[in-house]
């Protein structure tokens, strides 16, 4: 029984991402000059530099996004999970609106209101095509006991989870969606008990898509629920992401009062599981209600875009979907 809910909720930890090609759209070619100016219009020849070409109209549009966001800074108080965070130098925090804005126009995915925001390393900008940010979102299904967590077999858990993944491939195709495989841990899952907080990071590939899929995520236990720390990169980037994830998972906390030691069991919800189904991605779902654990990113010029497809009353499943027509920004 244990076995097939973790297999079955393999499908929202996979977090089951799909690229699409950025369509590019083609410059109009500048109109020739006549006269003296025609002889500059000519191919360049050695010694004569080259003529600057027109900037993408997508690359200027969502360079005019970025330049429009406002970022934040030091202590970020996070109301819809009653927590904080206190980003040090060299982290940026934009807000729902603005973290929706690259979320969606920029990255491409697809509207999602259960967003609260987006941690943006500076050294790497949006714009770059070593872009990351990690998502915030809050999850209130109760409070997680950690009792199993000097109990779980992750070898075990781990080949559970692929064999989720590999027997959810079939209904993906079904529904036009890429087919992923779970390739391992990218970092094993670590528990820090004193600060309850939970980590870990995967290894996926996508079809029809060169280079693999990074996803990194922080769980930071609180009294009625758990604020969700997720970052998704191309696995080259795995060194400075998980450096960055290292130096952001001290900076989040609950206020005081929500802190998983303020847990009153006569009053309070309990969580239906622990920190192996965190893990996996065993969440309950809530009539309606699809929280994402995970969006994002860009990754060689191409853009995630994601599709949420309910499967079964109880599970949430998160699949990888292309979105053929919706062309993104080129990100140089």
């Amino acid at each position: 029984m244990r076995k097939s809910i973790l297999a079955t909720a393999t499908a929202v930890a996979a977090l089951l991402l799909s690229t699409s090609l950025c369509a590019q759209e083609n410059s109009p070619p500048p109109p020739q000059p006549s006269g003296s100016d025609a002889q500059a219009s000519e191919p360049a020849k050695p010694g004569i530099a080259d003529q600057a070409q027109p900037e993408d109209p997508r690359e200027a549009k969502a360079r005019q996004l970025v330049a429009s966001l406002q970022f934040q800074q030091g202590e970020i108080a996070i109301p819809e999970a009653k927590a904080h965070l206190h980003l040090e130098d060299g982290f940026r925090y934009l807000p729902k609106a603005d973290a929706r804005k690259v979320l969606e126009q920029l990255w491409g995915n697809p509207p999602d209101d259960h967003i609260i925001g987006l941690i943006v390393p500076n050294d790497a900008p949006l714009m770059s095509d070593k872009s990351w940010a990690t998502l915030v979102t809050y999850v209130d299904e109760g409070h997680v006991s950690d009792e199993d967590a000097a109990k779980i077999d992750y070898n075990k858990l781990l080949a559970e989870m692929k064999e989720g993944t590999q027997s959810e491939n079939e209904e993906r195709k079904k529904a036009g969606y890429d087919t992923i495989e779970l390739i391992g841990w990218a970092a094993p899952p670590r528990y820090d008990a004193q600060g309850k907080k939970l980590h870990w990071a995967r290894e996926f590939s996508i079809a029809n898509n060169s280079g693999h899929t990074l996803n990194y995520d922080i769980r930071v236990l609180g009294r009625t629920g758990y604020l969700s720390l997720n970052a998704i990169a191309r696995m080259n980037d795995l060194s400075a992401v998980q450096g960055g994830m290292q130096r952001i998972l001290p900076m989040a906390d609950f206020d005081a009062g929500q802190r998983y030691a303020d847990f009153n069991p006569g009053t309070d919800k309990l969580a239906a599981y622990g920190l192996a189904a965190l893990v996996a991605g065993g969440i309950a779902a809530k009539a309606g209600l699809f929280a994402k654990i995970g969006l994002l990113l860009l990754a060689a010029k191409k853009f995630v875009v994601l599709a949420v497809v309910a499967i079964g009353a109880a599970i949430k499943k998160l699949f990888g979907g292309k979105d053929k027509n919706k062309p993104g920004p080129t990100v140089q």
